[in-house]
């Protein structure tokens, strides 16, 4: 089967879905052809469908309905704070945001969600910050330290407020170590058990009542990491039996999806199941934050085509944006597939995608099958919805981009 007629067939790609596909050689992306939209953008476009993070919020909510307690969803703002975007899961309003700096405490304001509705959960938290997230009383401000705990004594004594605990249990996309924010290895996040009556004492002592505790151990799990997610959830509940005030629990984000051929979607029954069992006789709310699963796949990154040489045995397609643009395939190995837009005729072959950044690292993919391209075609990089435009930089001054929600 020639390239073009296996676009136009839509038969051998393991990312293809409604939404997403070839139709009549171009490819499509929430109804709008990708390669026309690009081309009407100057430089590197990240399009984002919202009717895609309405679905992905849709089949959540409905896992978390077989739960048995209350839950709420806070979407992990950290993964895409586009203002469209934000403001159009505003005016769903079916989920509240998680924040992690006073800053996205401003636009999530500014974006149309109440501070009633915002989690902030932050690390290496300053008085500078403290000081900006304490004028807002309705904000749930969980704590990652006992130094944390006692500033805001300090200066809100009596203030309701959420702890971050460290299970030393965790997880993340492949079982990958640098995903994973809780384990055998010490890390910088939460409350560990041997600090536990510390905190609760500091807490007592300004007259705080800790009424959440929040958890989040890793990122990018998928089914196969389940049960390590599951032990996880056992232990950060073994801290609820010190906190009788505690009305909420939030699980933390970290739903993967799938990132390569062979992946499979994670078993939000199966999930959902695990806290069932873990919530049953706790009379709290069930709290979760995504961020990657809600958005992630909601997005794509498109980048144009501007070389095609073979240096030895390798043949380079250089394209006008580098890994500055979206850190997160270089930085934990969780890659943007890449597509090509309008796929010529002829024999797939590997090739390695390499961006415009002047450094080694700037590799998009390696030894990557694909159809023939040629200077000024379009290549669209899949899962680039979620900590892509978020973590960009300005590296080498490449850092221009275009953003576009689509039916938002």
């Amino acid at each position: 089967m020639s390239a073009r007629a296996a676009a136009q067939a839509g038969a051998r790609f393991w990312w293809a879905r409604d939404d997403l596909d070839y139709a009549y050689g171009r490819l499509m992306f929430a109804g709008r052809d990708v390669a026309a939209m690009a081309e009407a953008a100057e430089g590197p476009l990240f399009l984002y469908s919202a009717e895609r993070v309405a679905a992905n919020l849709g089949r959540l909510q409905a896992a978390l309905a077989t739960v048995g307690r209350p839950t709420r969803v806070y979407y992990a703002m950290k993964a895409n704070r586009f203002v469209p975007l934000l403001e159009t899961m505003a005016g769903w309003g079916k989920c509240g945001v998680d924040v992690c700096s006073p800053d996205e405490v401003d636009r999530a304001v500014a974006a149309g969600f109440a501070a009633r509705d915002i989690s902030f959960t932050g690390t290496a938290v300053s008085n500078r910050d403290l000081d900006r997230l304490l004028k807002h009383p309705d904000l749930t401000i969980n704590c990652d330290s006992v130094g944390q705990i006692r500033r805001i004594g300090e200066r809100a004594p009596g203030r309701a407020i959420g702890v971050r605990v460290n299970p030393e249990r965790g997880t993340g996309y492949g079982g990958s170590e640098r995903l994973t924010y809780a384990g055998a290895e010490v890390t910088k996040f939460g409350v560990y058990r041997q600090q536990w009556p510390e905190a609760l004492a500091m807490a007592r002592a300004h007259g705080l009542s800790i009424t959440s505790l929040h958890f989040h151990v890793g990122c990018g799990y998928l089914t196969n990491e389940l049960d390590a997610w599951d032990a996880a959830v056992g232990a950060g509940l073994g801290f609820l039996d010190d906190a009788p005030e505690v009305r909420t629990v939030n699980v933390g984000g970290g739903l993967g999806l799938p990132h390569r051929e062979g992946d499979r979607p994670l078993d939000l029954s199966r999930w959902a199941a695990i806290l069932q069992r873990r919530f049953a006789g706790r009379d709290v709310t069930v709290a979760v934050e995504p961020g990657d699963f809600l958005v992630k796949d909601a997005g794509v990154l498109v980048l144009g085509v501007v070389d095609v040489e073979p240096k030895r045995d390798v043949t380079f397609v250089a394209v006008d944006g580098g890994f500055n643009l979206a850190p997160e395939p270089a930085y934990y190995d969780l890659p943007c597939e890449p597509v090509a837009c309008t796929p010529r005729d002829g024999p797939w072959r590997p090739v390695t995608i390499a961006g415009n950044i002047n450094e080694a690292l700037d590799t998009w993919a390696r030894g990557k099958p694909m159809p023939p391209l040629a200077e000024g075609d379009r290549i669209a990089l899949l899962n680039a919805g979620g900590y892509g435009a978020s973590m960009s930089s300005n590296h080498c001054m490449r850092g221009a981009f275009s953003e576009v929600l689509l039916g938002g």
